[in-house]
């Protein structure tokens, strides 16, 4: 009677084993998927995603990426609290402070999937890009192997016209920082026999754009880069900066 109890107990627990061993491997895609999908939940709002692109040219503080991206301190606290969690930023405590940075270049490298899988696939962002962009600048972007080798031959004036801190946090060698909102001052002093290259926070960044219109204006030949300051350093090519 003991010994068939005894079978009876292993013969129970092995079923156990066994079913145990299906339902992990059945919940296994699931518990999986369900973490993969706390990234995509993260980038699920447009503030969230601008965000980055501002961590992704410095680190800063809670209080600059409200005043940069124009939300409420409590409503930017929130949105990064979502991306921490999700793995896309961390953060450093200084004093009363609290600073973000990317948790890593891979994010930008995700970022920059996100607008090209829109660009190819979702009509509305054609349409935005050709009404907004286009028609300040129809002409291609200068790629970043052509912009070293003018660079390298003398032949353009690069121009960062991201703000100051975002500049000396890190720029592409060589450039000279003039950011967007001081450019009109500083156009007379711009060599005229030389091409204007200029560059920003990204490919959309609307500040090239801007600033490319109003050389143009004053006679330059301008340019933009093909993309901005956080792909130029994705992409393993030279930085310089100031800290």
């Amino acid at each position: 009677m003991k010994i068939s109890l005894i079978f009876y107990s292993i013969n129970y627990l092995n079923s156990r084993i066994v079913d145990i061993g299906i339902m992990s491997s059945s919940n296994f895609k699931q518990d999986l998927f369900s973490q993969f999908a706390r990234v995509g939940k993260a980038l699920s709002h447009a503030n969230r995603l601008e965000l980055l692109e501002f961590i992704a040219q410095a680190e800063r503080s809670v209080d600059e990426l409200a005043k940069v991206s124009g939300l409420t301190v409590a409503n930017t606290s929130q949105h990064l609290q979502h991306l921490r969690q999700a793995g896309l930023v961390v953060s450093r405590k200084q004093g009363l402070k609290v600073f973000y940075q990317l948790s890593g270049e891979d994010v930008i490298k995700l970022l920059d999937m996100v607008r090209e899988v829109a660009e190819r696939h979702i009509a509305e962002v054609d349409k935005l890009i050709d009404t907004f962009l286009t028609v300040k600048d129809d002409l291609e972007p200068i790629p970043r192997e052509e912009l070293i080798e003018r660079v390298k031959h003398g032949l353009v004036t690069v121009l960062d016209v991201r703000p100051a801190e975002e500049y000396q946090a890190g720029h592409v060698p060589g450039a000279v920082n003039v950011p967007l909102s001081e450019l009109e001052s500083h156009l007379q002093s711009l060599d005229k026999d030389q091409e204007v290259v200029a560059y920003c926070r990204g490919p959309h960044c609307i500040l090239a754009f801007d600033a490319v219109a109003q050389c143009r204006e004053k006679g330059l030949t301008a340019h933009r880069l093909e993309d901005g300051f956080p792909e130029w350093k994705l992409a393993g090519l030279p930085v310089e900066s100031q800290h």
